[in-house]
C-alpha cells in the first residue's frame, strides 16, 4: 500500500539543536506556496501530474525483478520525480543509475552512514550553511585545504560524508524543488594534498554528479584555489560533460564574482557575505545526523540486492 511516511526507517520526529539562536535541523515540511510555484514553472509539477507520474513510476519499479526499492513510499518516488521533471521513464532511469552506482562502488557504500566517517566531521570539512540562497537552494561547503589533514582522512571518506549530506538533503521537499549550490573552498591546498587526487577518484566524483545524484545541482563554485589546483582540475576535466562543465565557476578570491551566483545575504563574512548567523561547524551536523543513523542503514537495504550479495560472497572468499 502506498504510504506518505516521512522516512524509510520509521522516524516520526527529526532531531534538531539550537546553536546561539540558530535551529539546526532538516526541513521536511511541505513546500510553501512560493516553492510550489517554482515547481510548477520549472518541474511541470501539478497535483494531477504528480499523482499520475508517481503511479506510473511505482508500476515501473514493481515490474523490475532485479531491483528492490521502497516504491510504496510516495516520498521516495518524489525524490526522483522532481529532478526529472515528473517524466516517469526518466525518473525510473535515474533510480536505476542511482542504485547501479551504489553497486559499482559497494566497498564505499557498505558503511555509508555518518559514524563511519566521524573524522571528516571532526576536521570540519563539510557543512551546510544555515540559510538557503536567494532562490531557495541549499548551500553545501567543502573545504579541502588547510583544514584537511590528508594523512588522517582519505578523499574517499570525504566523499562518503558528502553523500550522507546528499542523502539527507534529498528528503527535503524545498531542496528537491530548488536544488543545491556547492562551494569548494581550496584555501591552503598543498602539493602533498594534490597528490591524493587520482584519475579513478575524479571519475568516481564526476560519475556520481552526472549520473547518480538524486538532486538538482545548480552550481559548483571554486573559491580561494591556489595555482596547484589546476593539476587537480586537469584530472576531472576529461570526464566532464557539457552540462556539468558549464556549472563549474572559478572565483578565486573575487568575492563579487561569487556574489553574482549567491547573494551576500546568504554567505558568511569569509566569503564577503553579510549573513548574521554563524557558519555551522560540521560537528553540529554530526549531532543532528547520528540520532537518525538507522535511516542511512535502512537506505542500504535496497538496490540490486542479488548482485550485492554476490559481491559480499566474493569478498569472503
Amino acid at each position: 500500500m502506498p504510504t506518505d511516511d516521512l522516512m524509510l526507517g520509521g522516524t516520526k520526529k527529526l532531531p534538531s539543536l539550537e546553536m546561539k539562536g540558530i535551529i539546526v535541523n532538516l526541513e521536511v515540511d511541505p513546500p510553501s506556496a512560493e516553492v510550489m510555484e517554482i515547481a510548477r514553472k520549472e518541474l511541470r509539477e501539478t497535483p494531477d501530474l504528480a499523482r499520475e507520474s508517481m503511479e506510473e513510476l511505482r508500476n515501473l519499479l514493481k515490474e523490475d525483478e532485479e531491483l528492490t526499492t521502497p516504491y510504496e513510499y510516495n516520498k521516495f518516488l518524489e525524490r526522483f520525480l522532481r529532478p526529472t521533471k515528473f517524466y516517469p521513464e526518466s525518473a525510473y532511469d535515474l533510480v536505476k543509475r542511482y542504485y547501479d552506482f551504489k553497486l559499482k562502488h559497494w566497498d564505499l557504500y557498505r558503511e555509508m552512514y555518518p559514524s563511519s566517517v566521524k573524522a571528516v566531521f571532526d576536521q570540519d570539512l563539510v557543512t551546510t550553511l544555515p540559510l538557503r540562497d536567494e532562490k531557495g537552494r541549499r548551500v553545501l561547503i567543502l573545504e579541502l585545504g588547510k583544514k584537511w589533514k590528508h594523512k588522517k582522512v582519505a578523499l574517499e571518506e570525504v566523499f562518503k560524508a558528502c553523500v550522507c549530506f546528499v542523502e539527507i538533503a534529498a528528503h527535503e521537499p524545498e531542496t528537491q524543488v530548488c536544488g543545491v549550490q556547492v562551494i569548494f573552498d581550496m584555501d591552503g591546498l598543498s602539493l602533498q594534498q594534490v597528490w591524493q587526487f587520482t584519475p579513478s577518484f575524479a571519475k568516481l566524483i564526476v560519475d556520481f554528479l552526472q549520473e547518480a545524484i538524486p538532486l538538482r545541482v545548480k552550481g559548483f563554485h571554486i573559491v580561494n584555489q591556489p595555482y596547484v589546483f589546476n593539476m587537480v582540475f586537469a584530472l576531472f576535466k576529461p570526464f566532464l560533460k557539457e552540462k556539468l562543465s558549464s556549472r563549474i565557476v572559478f572565483h578565486g578570491t573575487d568575492r563579487p564574482s561569487l556574489h553574482n551566483y549567491i547573494s551576500p545575504k546568504c554567505l558568511p563574512e569569509c566569503y564577503g557575505g553579510t549573513m548574521e548567523m554563524e557558519r555551522i561547524p560540521s560537528e553540529k551536523w554530526y549531532e543532528v545526523l547520528t540520532p537518525i543513523e538507522h535511516e542511512f542503514k535502512e537506505i542500504l537495504k535496497y538496490g540490486y540486492l542479488k548482485a550485492i550479495a554476490a559481491k559480499e560472497k566474493d569478498k569472503k572468499k
